[in-house]
């Protein structure tokens, strides 16, 4: 949009460069009022108003305080706070508690601290009391510019226990954050010649033990079913989930900082041993959920995976023939992809400047990119594995959360679906497996070397991994 407001000769008073408007001069008063009568065009106006001169007056905007636009009423507050004028203080702290905008109060105590004066201390330790979270957390981080100062040190630390749980990680980053692990002497970019492109013939929780702190970009994984397959028979179902607990465990340990973890489940059903028992449904990745945030993850994302209807078990067959309500049970298309990222304090950002201006060209997501969080994708069948990964499942995995040269890994291969897709993506892999089978499986595909391959598959056993090191 181009828009010139009030462009008139002798009036141009506001004018869009292209990046937003910015002010001409002190007068936009007389622009604001002109629009007085509606607030969409009032809030624009406000909204890119760029630098402030010292001339400009701020008094003039104040009657703006009481329009009944809460967006209105925002960006007066944030011109307000741009002015950094301490006369304003008590304003800005009255609109804090009293307008009937939790937006607006947000921004009056981020106003307030902006400001980035000792006299709005006592004002913000006031309103460290407010009862919205939000208002308390901006209230912190305007006294967090005066942080070791003694007094506001030892007030702000009193909340790492607070009952909400937002304002109590804010403080426990500032102050009370330590070292879990010790760090990777690889740089974040980079991983351990042993690890690329290895698949190790073991039990996962062996192999793992030996893999060290912070080597693998991301992880993505379907761990077994619980008792539902004839290759993964556990005594009961905490002890499946004991199981998985331990091998995430040393997953996180082994995951870089701020990297993610994707896990594929579904509930499962173990079937009845005759009709007078019922079957059982267990809902893995809900339960799983649990471990996993205690352990450390965060929760990203729950992505959906449906699959055709014709491709599932159809469990909605003795329903359709009598209707009887209590006995629906649908046909179930859909598993989930869990997403999940190492806990760091750390953004997003800081992980993509890692990389060079080069690799993230090189990784940039095409066009044609997934834009919802239901993914529809065909199972893949196989005689040999019963559960394999589509490989259009492991393509977007790979595509839309590593770069070109990262090391995936997958702590059940099965067929190594993911390794083969990861190869042919331009990344690393590293796959453990403890059926035989399956690994000899992999051999068919895996240990084909071309010309243009730098780093060919090895296979190994734990054993034969351990002397590698």
């Amino acid at each position: 949009m181009s828009t010139n407001v009030d462009s008139g000769p002798g009036n141009n008073l506001i004018r869009d460069y292209g990046k937003g408007i910015v002010l001409q001069n002190e007068n936009i008063a007389s622009v604001l009022e002109k629009h007085i009568g509606n607030s969409g065009e009032l809030a624009f106006i406000l909204e890119h108003i760029g630098y402030l001169p010292s001339t400009f007056d701020v008094d003039s905007i104040l009657p703006l305080l009481h329009n009944k636009s809460d967006s209105v009423r925002f960006q007066t507050v944030r011109i307000i706070g741009k002015s950094k004028s301490e006369k304003y203080l008590e304003l800005l702290y009255k609109i804090a508690i009293e307008d009937d905008s939790s937006m607006v109060k947000r921004e009056a105590v981020s106003s307030i601290g902006r400001m980035r004066t000792k006299s709005a201390i006592p004002l913000l330790k006031l309103l460290l009391g407010d009862k919205d979270p939000k208002i308390v957390c901006q209230a912190i981080r305007g006294l967090l510019v005066f942080k070791g100062d003694d007094e506001i040190d030892n007030l702000l630390k009193l909340l790492a226990n607070h009952e909400n749980e937002m304002i109590s990680s804010v403080i426990r980053k500032e102050y009370f954050t330590t070292k879990t692990q010790e760090r990777s002497i690889c740089p974040h970019t980079e991983t351990y010649p042993f690890l690329r492109n290895v698949i190790v013939n073991g039990d996962v929780l062996e192999v793992l033990k030996l893999v060290p702190n912070e080597s693998f970009h991301l992880t993505f994984t379907s761990p077994p079913y619980y008792n539902a397959r004839d290759y993964s028979i556990y005594p009961s179902y905490e002890a499946y989930l004991n199981f998985l607990d331990e091998v995430f465990k040393e997953v996180y340990r082994t995951t870089k900082e701020g990297r993610f973890l994707i896990v594929n489940t579904s509930p499962v059903i173990i079937p009845r041993i005759s009709r007078s028992h019922a079957s059982k449904r267990y809902p893995i990745p809900f339960d799983l959920h649990h471990y996993l945030v205690k352990m450390g993850w965060e929760f990203i994302d729950d992505i959906v995976w449906e699959k055709p209807e014709y491709s599932v078990k159809n469990r909605i067959g003795g329903f359709a023939q009598h209707r009887k309500p209590l006995a629906y049970k649908p046909n179930a298309v859909t598993e989930y992809l869990m997403v999940y990222r190492k806990k760091t304090d750390k953004l997003i950002d800081w992980n993509i400047h890692q990389y060079g201006s080069d690799v993230v060209e090189e990784s940039r997501v095409p066009d044609g990119y997934e834009t919802t969080n239901i993914w529809k994708i065909c199972p893949k069948s196989d005689k040999v594995h019963s559960a394999i990964f589509p490989v259009e499942l492991c393509r977007r995995v790979i595509e839309y959360y590593s770069f070109k040269g990262d090391l995936i890994f997958d702590p059940f291969a099965g067929s190594g679906t993911l390794g083969r897709t990861a190869k042919s993506m331009g990344r690393l892999f590293f796959l453990t497996e403890k059926e035989h089978k399956y690994v000899e499986y992999m051999k068919t595909f895996l240990s084909k070397t071309y010309l243009s391959e730098k780093i060919p598959t090895r296979f190994m056993t734990t054993e034969q991994f351990r002397n590698t090191i």
